[in-house]
């Protein structure tokens, strides 16, 4: 039978399937349900040292829906937590005290200060948490601050805040990367040799999600004006998977060993075998989350299982990565199909008629000559 139980950077999973950070692991209420209904992992929602600098908007988001009337985008311009860095570290007492046995992972963004981070850091894995997520990839959060994507962007800073937060972290790291970059292999290069365990991605895609065409202002509209924020769910799931991909070929070629959680519109069983098959070693989910409720997780599991039970594989890492291996040049794709028509051109042309039926008018006497052979 197969099995969703995984160990990834020392972390005993029972399943695959994290809680991405976002509204649903903004507090201990939510964080114990999603353990209750059997989450893999929950990242907690971003914290920063500073709360008072966080003020939320409403509305905060915009949902682009299909003919059908079904949400396939999301935007948000939502920031980090607006909660106490005190308040969490009770709750992340708290929470390890409910639950010892599963995986809590801290989600931390702070300012370009190495004191900042490293506070930040020690004070967090001192509350029990399993791991880290450095967020520097929140498209809209806080760039006057040059956090979140304004330092992910830069691969110097980031290479180098990931150094800070190894030398003082005692707990596996992922770096969350932006999309909202031309390369992701370049900040992705420079997390891992900073330091970081693994990556995390994507994040969402910095978006304007449409114009209210009786209004003419933009959504999600504040007092009749908006910024651009952060995009997700199902319709950015593409890009996510050539994302993946990308990030799991640099870490096969120059970082085995690291690990990679995927993210972008996952809602079932199906799509995460997608993101392991292209290289993830979990799949995070939070949209989805805010779409069908937490209780989606098992649904995900039977689905993946039965993936799994189709094709004869135990366990996760049987089929970690193995689409990674069709992916080639343009040029290569010209050159292989060159090369399969010339073979098939080939075995026609010398291919002898086996029953009357076969006989062509228009490649008679090839098939005469063949026959004499």
């Amino acid at each position: 039978m197969p099995t969703l139980a995984t160990t990834v950077d020392g972390l005993k999973l029972p399943n695959p399937f994290i809680i991405g950070s976002g509204p649903p692991g903004t507090n201990l209420n939510v964080i114990a349900r999603a353990f209750q209904e059997g989450w893999g992992a929950v990242i907690a929602k971003t914290v920063s040292l500073d709360a008072s600098k966080v003020v939320n908007v409403t509305p905060r988001y915009a949902k682009l829906l299909a003919t059908s009337g079904e949400v396939i985008g999301w935007e948000n311009i939502e920031l980090i937590s607006d909660r106490p860095f005190k308040i969490w570290e009770e709750e992340f007492k708290k929470c390890k005290d409910m639950f010892p046995d599963r995986i809590l992972i801290a989600s931390i963004m702070e300012e370009y200060s190495k004191d900042r981070w490293v506070e930040l850091v020690e004070r967090s894995q001192a509350c029990g948490v399993d791991a880290f997520e450095l967020n520097f990839s929140c498209p809209h959060g806080l760039p006057e601050r040059k956090m979140g994507a304004a330092m992910g962007q830069d691969p110097d800073i980031l290479e180098e805040v990931c150094s800070w937060v190894k030398g003082a972290a005692k707990k596996p790291f992922w770096a969350k990367m932006t999309p909202n970059i031309t390369h992701i292999e370049d900040p992705s290069r420079a997390a891992l040799k900073g330091g970081a365990t693994g990556l995390a991605a994507i994040n969402t895609i910095r978006s304007v999600c449409g114009v209210n065409l009786e209004t003419l202002r933009p959504e999600p509209s504040v007092e009749g004006y908006t910024t651009p924020g952060g995009y997700s769910s199902k319709a950015v799931r593409p890009i996510a998977l050539r994302m993946v991909m990308e990030i799991a070929q640099l870490i096969r070629k120059e970082f085995p060993g690291r690990s990679l959680s995927a993210i972008g519109g996952v809602e079932t069983g199906n799509d995460a075998a997608q993101f392991i098959l292209l290289g993830g070693d979990t799949v995070q989910v939070c949209t989805g989350v805010m779409k069908f409720g937490y209780e989606m997780v098992k649904p995900m599991c039977d689905e993946l299982l039965a993936f799994m039970a189709k094709h004869k594989f135990e366990t996760l890492a049987d089929f970690k990565g193995k689409s990674l291996n069709y992916f080639t040049t343009h040029a290569d794709l010209v050159k292989r199909q060159t090369e399969r028509k010339a073979a098939q051109k080939a075995a026609a042309a010398t291919r002898m008629v086996q029953a009357d039926g076969e006989w062509s008018g228009n490649d008679f006497v090839k098939q005469s000559n063949a026959l004499a052979r």
